[in-house]
């Protein structure tokens, strides 16, 4: 196993003990820490359906959660807020975590 499996399973599980404490129905990695691709400067790109009836409220708490927890940047979308350009290839490289 390689550094970089290492440190996305960490990071999915570290995602995963936060989620929990949040509206969140599902959840998916996708962009630089799929692909391989990320430094340690880059940003966590993840993806979320919150249950039925929750704000951008929660997203954000959910945001400010995750980053002060897990000390990194995080962009967190909706499925619904996906550009519809990247789409297909968001949802066709994204690692499902929940």
């Amino acid at each position: 196993m390689t550094n970089t499996q290492n440190t996305v399973e960490q990071l999915v599980h570290d995602i995963k003990i936060v989620l929990k404490t949040h509206p969140v129905k599902r959840a998916s990695l996708f962009g630089s820490y799929v692909s391989g691709d990320n430094k340690t400067t880059s940003d966590v790109d993840l993806l979320v359906e919150l249950e039925k009836g929750k704000s951008l409220l929660d997203l954000i708490g959910l945001q400010q959660d995750l980053e002060e927890k897990l000390n990194k940047k995080f962009d967190v979308i909706t499925y619904n807020s996906i550009i519809p350009l990247l789409k297909s290839s968001i949802l066709k490289n994204q690692l499902k975590i929940l």
